[in-house]
C-alpha cells in the first residue's frame, strides 16, 4: 500500500518534523522510517498563480497496510490543524 501526494503550503523542514513526531527516524539516505513504514520527501517546483507562489513538497509514504492505517490519520490531523 502506498500514497504519493504533492503538498502545498508547508516546508519540508516542518513536513519531516512531522513524521518524526509520529515515531520515524532519518536514515543516511535521507528516507524516513519506522516500523512498517517508510517516508521520502521531496521539495519541487512551487506551485504558481500569477505573480503568487506557494512551496510544494512531494511526499511518499509506503508500507505495511496496517501500519499505514495507524499512522495516515495522525499525520493528516498534524497537516490539518491550524498553525500546525
Amino acid at each position: 500500500m502506498a500514497l504519493d501526494v504533492t503538498l502545498r503550503g508547508i516546508p519540508l523542514w516542518l513536513l519531516r518534523e512531522y513524521i518524526e513526531e509520529l515515531g520515524a527516524q532519518v536514515r543516511d539516505d535521507g528516507v524516513l522510517y519506522s516500523d512498517g513504514w517508510q517516508a521520502r520527501l521531496t521539495q519541487v517546483e512551487d506551485f504558481q498563480v500569477g505573480s503568487l507562489k506557494v512551496g510544494q513538497v512531494r511526499l511518499e509514504l509506503d508500507g505495511e497496510a496496517a501500519s499505514l492505517a495507524a499512522v495516515r490519520p495522525k499525520l493528516e490531523k498534524k497537516l490539518h490543524r491550524a498553525g500546525g
